[in-house]
């Protein structure tokens, strides 16, 4: 994260703090994000220092508003641990997720608070930068003008979004590619935006939510399945989000899947996208009702083809319509035989399904669940749970949100150290 953009007066420390206190607070502070209220015992294991030096830091971050007491942790002999966590609004970053046909912002605390509603708007992606730029920003202006954060600090830009994305160069291989020889598509943020920016894949956004405060959350080895227009893997292992040598990671959609199929938009055929994504269902439901097919989905798009999406088709199968039941099962028997191969890749201990699809619940999750019991190894198999995300559609934004915060402090503790 490109720190240098922020602005150096709005930096919390006491000028008279040196560089080894400074990287300290900010490792401090990082573990306090990251595990949540933790007592001084827990703090010195963690950062390999005294007790006197940990509780001089906290103090000094007490007065300075940042770390606040929290309760009180177990006893393990004697009296029980003060804890100590991050205070509310410390930290604030805008939050941008963008999809095909919406992008949706907010800007979140450091302990996950919303602190402005989500505003979704009609900015669709496009190869066209300047386009999309010009749509983008005056949303983003309203939301950070509507934010009164005050005293506090934004400190960056987290940005989640389809496409292949290097996380090293920032750069996004699918999408807004028109300018690409000029700048990297973070930098173009980072000109508009005039803060850090962080770009990653939104799957790795969803996977990253889970382990904060969903279903992953404790679990070491996890897959997470993002089941929207397209399909996307996060990948946990070793309680970590993976992302590959470029980020690359997890493009679940694009394995081979059917021989001979059809042309799947990356290039290549017969991908698991062209058989399983929510665009192929979208796609299978109009071409059915424009060649006659009885169905409940012509009166819930008001017979406005265009209209029929993985939203409405799932509203029509919940009220019993057959033909968007067959093609949700249809879907599951696809999905469920791709992660037959993913289970056999990784072992994982839980599968979690999130995205749009994940909304049809039984309608894909049973013949999903055959297709596993047919194509994978009994021993592994029996050992891996699969469960439905709880988060709901707005869960990415706190995952970027924590990849936002984490990128920040690596950032400040690295600056610390330089010197």
């Amino acid at each position: 994260m490109n720190v240098h953009l922020l602005n150096k007066s709005l930096f919390w420390f006491q000028k008279n703090n040196n560089r080894k206190q400074e990287q300290l607070k900010y490792k401090l502070l990082q573990h306090l994000y990251t595990s949540g209220p933790s007592p001084v015992a827990m703090l010195c294991d963690t950062l390999s220092i005294s007790t006197p030096t940990a509780v001089k830091l906290l103090s000094e971050m007490n007065r300075e508003k940042i770390v606040e007491k929290k309760g009180q942790g177990e006893s393990i002999g004697g009296r029980r641990p003060d804890l100590f966590r991050l205070r509310r609004h410390v930290l604030f970053v805008l939050c941008i997720d963008i999809e095909l046909f919406k992008t949706s912002m907010v800007i979140v605390d450091n302990n996950n608070n919303f602190i402005t509603q989500v505003k979704s708007v009609a900015v669709p992606l496009s190869r066209n930068r300047s386009a999309f730029f010009e749509s983008l920003l005056v949303h983003v202006r309203e939301l950070i003008d509507s934010a009164n954060i005050g005293s506090g600090w934004l400190i960056g830009c987290s940005i989640g979004m389809p496409g292949l994305i290097n996380t090293q160069s920032g750069e996004n291989f699918s999408y807004l590619l028109d300018e690409t020889g000029r700048m990297s598509l973070r930098e173009a943020f980072e000109q508009h935006l005039g803060l850090p920016v962080v770009i990653q894949n939104d799957v790795k956004g969803s996977a990253l939510a889970e382990l904060r405060v969903g279903h992953a959350k404790g679990k070491k080895n996890v897959l997470v399945i993002l089941m929207d227009w397209g399909i996307g893997l996060g990948i946990i292992m070793d309680g970590k989000v993976q992302q590959g040598s470029s980020g690359f990671s997890g493009e679940m959609g694009h394995m081979p899947f059917a021989e001979n199929g059809e042309l799947c938009y990356c290039g290549k055929h017969g991908c698991l996208e062209t058989v399983a994504s929510g665009m192929t269902l979208s796609k299978i439901a109009r071409q059915g009702i424009l060649s006659g097919q009885n169905s409940i989905i012509n009166d819930l798009s008001n017979k406005e083809v265009y209209r029929i999406e993985t939203e409405l088709i799932i509203r029509a199968a919940n009220n019993g319509d057959q033909y968007s039941i067959q093609l949700l099962s249809n879907i599951g028997t696809n999905l469920g035989k791709g992660i037959s191969i993913l289970i056999q890749l990784f072992n994982p201990e839980l599968v979690i399904l999130s995205g749009k699809i994940a909304a049809a619940r039984q309608y894909i999750t049973l013949p999903m669940q055959q297709a596993i019991n047919t194509y994978c190894m009994t021993q592994i198999r029996e050992k891996t749970q699969i469960v439905s995300s709880e988060l709901g559609d707005q869960s990415r934004l706190l995952g970027y949100a924590a990849e936002g915060i984490s990128q920040f402090f690596d950032a400040m503790i690295a600056q610390a150290k330089a010197g």
